[in-house]
């Protein structure tokens, strides 16, 4: 499982023209699941991502969790984050778990997340416009 978080100002993601989901300050997350996922690594990636400090603190050092502001989350499903682009010039897709899981795996973390933060989300499968303001730009990739 895999989550590319991107440090926000504001985000928000549309579906045929109709916006589906927005956050304010916080992360737009963009989650790729994997074939060997589970419940047990999706807490630890959740754990890490609301735990991770990328937010300043008064001496404008990245000390502060998306948790420690109260941030908001935008949580967008992302399966070519689990492409191998390692041999070629096409990626390939055999480590993305297959649609089902994924979504119930993503469904889960979302959920999850929801307990903790205020949580928007894309809609899983479709077709997505993605637009933020990446505030730094602070962008990291997370891996458990």
């Amino acid at each position: 499982m895999k989550a590319l978080i991107q440090r926000v100002s504001h985000a928000k993601v549309k579906v045929d023209g109709n916006e589906v989901g927005a956050c304010q300050r916080g992360l737009l997350v963009l989650l790729g699941v994997e074939k060997d996922d589970d419940e047990a690594r999706l807490d630890r990636l959740l754990d890490k991502l609301l735990r991770y400090r990328v937010f300043p603190d008064a001496e404008g050092r990245m000390n502060l969790s998306v948790k420690d502001i109260q941030g908001e989350l935008l949580i967008v499903s992302q399966f070519t984050l689990a492409a191998d682009t390692r041999k070629g010039t096409r990626p390939g897709f055999s480590s993305a778990a297959a649609p089902a899981e994924a979504e119930r795996l993503y469904e889960l973390f979302c959920q999850r997340a929801g307990a903790e933060l205020t949580v928007a989300t894309g809609q899983f499968g479709a077709d997505m416009q993605v637009s933020l303001l990446n505030d730094g730009p602070v962008t990291f990739m997370l891996e458990v």
